[in-house]
């Protein structure tokens, strides 16, 4: 049985349908033709687009020339009320300067010093699934509200040196929740020339949920900023990132700077991680025999994971690559062109937007054996490794590939592999998840599955 995918739509509809179903729901938006297509053009009467399945077009757009491609404004409009001018947003000098201020948090060496925090949000989530599972029957639990926990967790505890159920940690949580269900992608200033004079049309909801999130933040932050300066701060991410000077200006981050990059660590490094999860919770579910051989190489885990423990999830970290190849937490990257182009047999005008879909480019039928399989094994073959070079961008690449890539694959198999190896997961009947892509990859309903705790100890526990 093939995983779930999207039922795509009609190849022709009208601008306004194309807006309601892009609004609801971005990848059932698309019609089935891309996931054959090399190059595919959309025409509004406002702008064109271009969406590049050709994977020597995406290494020109992301590798070899991101410079003459930046970040599309249309994508940003939504999320500007919770991320103003952070990394995710910027272009230019100011993207640069930031990331020679933050690089460095996430280098080799930081990576191991997280680990501790990593597996201490992965306990208080084997305890917390283990509370609930007693009072669960054949219905069920949405398994991501639970990886929405653990992965939020983990950014506190990674960030902040606090757990989730810290007040101010779980305020924002709560609070992020609620801004979700109030973000579209796409709101109606990204496809009508909207004013730059004129403010944007968010909904009273998005803005009010962002500038909550925003003074929690900046509680945060103002917190750590005193602590610094007492000398008594912990040596997590938050004092790395803000004790870092721009090696050019010798500047540090603001307040309010810091502000939009924590805003931009929560979204990417909680939405992202607990999507993938979720989704690698679910395949293996689906597939039992898969499930079976990750909890073995799981039971192999120490008391305490090190970065060489880490290092021997092999399988696990296949099968969370699997996860992300079908069900990428980020399913389209939008840029744009700064001068005009020749894509194949086009001509691309100044202004027009890129779409690199590492949706599509990760099913797609002219690249991938058995695209829309699971098959974790994949990454051992001569195909698997010449699309995972070639048309594998879970995190983006080039210059701005995600700085917390190597984070998210410690994250991800390290947890997985504790909630695998603590429970048994099943599919719910009738209960199969619909794909849906809002601010992530996320089922429409939730991803639910049921729980049963193993009875077999792990070894180290006690």
């Amino acid at each position: 049985m093939l995983p779930p995918k999207p039922t795509p739509r009609p190849d022709k509809v009208s601008l306004w349908q194309y807006f309601k179903l892009f609004r609801k729901d971005i990848l059932s938006a698309q019609p089935a033709r891309l996931y054959r297509a090399w190059m595919a053009e959309f025409k509004t009467p406002f702008f064109r687009s271009y969406l590049c399945n050709d994977p020597e077009l995406v290494d020109l757009v992301l590798r070899r020339r991101p410079e003459d491609f930046p970040k599309s404004e249309r994508i940003g409009k939504g999320l500007r009320p919770l991320l103003r001018d952070s990394v995710f947003l910027t272009n230019g000098p100011a993207w640069a300067r930031q990331r020679r201020i933050i690089d460095p948090a996430f280098e080799g060496g930081r990576l191991r010093d997280t680990l501790p925090a990593m597996w201490a949000a992965g306990e208080a989530c084997v305890t917390r699934l283990k509370a609930q599972a007693k009072d669960t029957d054949a219905t069920g639990l949405d398994i991501e509200a639970e990886t929405s926990h653990a992965a939020a967790d983990v950014i506190f505890r990674t960030l902040f040196s606090i757990p989730i159920e810290d007040q101010t940690a779980s305020a924002v949580f709560q609070e992020f929740r609620a801004h979700q269900k109030t973000a579209p992608v796409a709101n109606l200033a990204a496809l009508l020339p909207w004013p730059r004079w004129m403010p944007h049309p968010h909904r009273k909801e998005t803005r009010s949920t962002a500038r909550r999130i925003r003074l929690l933040i900046e509680t945060l932050t103002l917190g750590r900023a005193e602590t610094i300066a007492r000398g008594t701060a912990p040596d997590d991410l938050a004092t790395k990132i803000m004790t870092t000077p721009d090696p050019l200006t010798g500047m540090c981050f603001d307040t309010e700077e810091m502000v939009d990059q924590v805003a931009i660590f929560f979204l990417a490094g909680h939405e992202t991680s607990a999507s993938a999860l979720a989704w690698a919770l679910y395949l293996l579910a689906s597939h039992p025999h898969w499930q079976d051989a990750v909890a073995a190489e799981a039971a192999t885990l120490p008391a305490q994971a090190d970065m060489a423990a880490l290092g021997r999830l092999k399988l696990t970290r296949a099968v969370f690559r699997e996860a992300m190849r079908l069900y990428p937490p980020v399913p389209m990257m939008v840029r744009e062109t700064s001068c005009p182009e020749h894509f194949r047999d086009r001509d691309v005008p100044k202004k027009a937007q890129i779409v690199i879909s590492p949706w599509h480019l990760h099913r797609h039928a002219r690249l991938w054996d058995n695209p829309d399989g699971f098959d974790p094994a994949r990454w051992q073959t001569e195909n698997g490794k010449a699309c995972q070079r070639s048309a594998y961008i879970p995190f983006s690449a080039g210059t701005r590939v995600c700085p917390g890539a190597g984070f998210a694959m410690a994250e991800g198999p390290l947890l997985l592999a504790m909630l695998v190896r603590a429970f048994r997961f099943d599919p719910v009947d009738g209960r199969a998840p619909v794909p849906v892509a809002h601010l992530t990859v996320r089922g429409e309903d939730g991803i639910w599955l049921r729980v049963e705790p193993r009875e077999v100890h792990p070894r180290g526990s006690t």
